[in-house]
């Protein structure tokens, strides 16, 4: 991980796969300001492929992440530890940034959905 800023908000990004790391409400401060988009520099095809792994661990404290979908844009899911903050896969930051009508209608298409561990 390296860290990246933004105005004065500083975040974690993976030096591999590109992802984001944000602690307690780093995500929804940065929603709000423009031009944040620009610190999700991945490939969202990359980001989707990671959507099917289950196990991931918090890098503060080691412990497995819940795997949860946006409350408002339920095709975005995101890895959260209640209590260290929570991990975008590339290209959902710039999503979640986004919320646009089509979010709405994404959400009546796929509906709530449940995360089953193996």
């Amino acid at each position: 991980m390296i860290e990246v800023t933004h105005g004065e908000i500083v975040i974690d990004r993976c030096t591999n796969c590109h992802g984001l790391w944000f602690d307690e409400d780093e995500a929804h401060h940065l929603k709000k300001l423009e031009d944040s988009h620009v610190l999700d520099i991945g490939d969202a095809k990359v980001g989707w492929k990671w959507d099917s792994h289950t196990e991931i661990h918090c890098p503060h404290c080691g412990k497995q992440m819940e795997k949860v979908a946006d409350p408002k844009q339920k095709h975005i899911w995101y890895e959260i530890c209640h209590e260290h903050g929570m991990f975008m896969d590339a290209g959902e930051f710039k999503d979640f940034k986004e919320e646009s009508i089509l979010d709405w209608f994404r959400g009546l298409i796929k509906g709530d959905r449940n995360i089953v561990a193996p």
